[in-house]
């Protein structure tokens, strides 16, 4: 049988998406979300990004007041 292997793609400009990746203020670990070490460190790195840039919360406590993030453009890119 041919396994089709999951492309995750992690996009520090979609919060939306990292934030399912994020209890509290942590990130979730590779053996609760099911991720490769190598997918975790790109998760890692796009949070991390995103933290940078304000984009996701840096801290327990503002994820209370934070909420869930917003999308960053208003329609979803399509190719054609």
């Amino acid at each position: 049988m041919n396994k089709k292997k999951k492309i995750l793609v992690f996009d520090y400009k979609d919060p939306l998406a990292l934030y399912s990746f994020i209890e509290g203020a942590k990130i979730t670990p590779a053996r609760n979300n099911g991720l490769k070490s190598k997918q975790q460190k790109q998760l890692r790195n796009a949070i991390k990004k995103a933290r940078n840039l304000g984009l996701l919360p840096t801290h327990f406590q503002s994820y209370d007041d934070f909420g869930r993030p917003e999308s960053i453009s208003p329609k979803p890119f399509s190719y054609k």
